[in-house]
């Protein structure tokens, strides 16, 4: 089942820029040689998805390096998806909880990095709901998706 599961994030990850037309983008989902790529809003949140789960992973394991990596990884999606959409929504959802995990990661303090990711997913559900996408509920990773990745820190 897991194998199963991990092969579906794949293949929606890799056709991921073909769901510019399906989303009813008007964006092209081939962009010409003249136009760079432009990722639509289901392609940055599919990114910033399995981020989410790297960062759990990493900071379950204690391995802070990683946890900051994806982390920043998630503040620059979360910066594309503004853009996107305008104005602060994004900020007003995470903003906050993206602040508590970075302070969490820099003092490697698990129990606060464990509730400022709990923050963090409840902001995600939140934003979700504020933008009329309520059926896209984000929570705890409850297995490893990347079985092809160590999270646990360098000795």
């Amino acid at each position: 089942m897991r194998k199963y599961f991990a092969g579906l994030v794949i293949a929606a990850l890799l056709g991921a820029p073909q769901a510019n037309a399906e989303e009813g983008s008007t964006q092209q989902a081939t962009p010409s040689a003249s136009e760079p790529y432009q990722p639509s809003l289901g392609d940055i949140m599919a990114r910033q998805q399995m981020r989410h789960m790297k960062l759990w992973f990493a900071g379950r394991a204690r391995n802070w390096p990683l946890a900051d990596y994806e982390v920043d990884r998630l503040k620059g999606g979360f910066d594309e998806v503004e853009r996107l959409l305008g104005g602060d929504t994004v900020e007003k959802a995470v903003g906050g909880s993206i602040a508590a995990l970075e302070k969490a990661v820099e003092a490697k303090d698990r129990p606060a990095f464990t509730r400022a990711f709990d923050e963090l997913t409840a902001g995600c559900n939140g934003c979700h709901q504020t933008l009329d996408h309520a059926y896209i509920r984000i929570q705890r990773p409850s297995w490893y998706p990347y079985s092809d990745q160590s999270f646990l820190p360098e000795k």
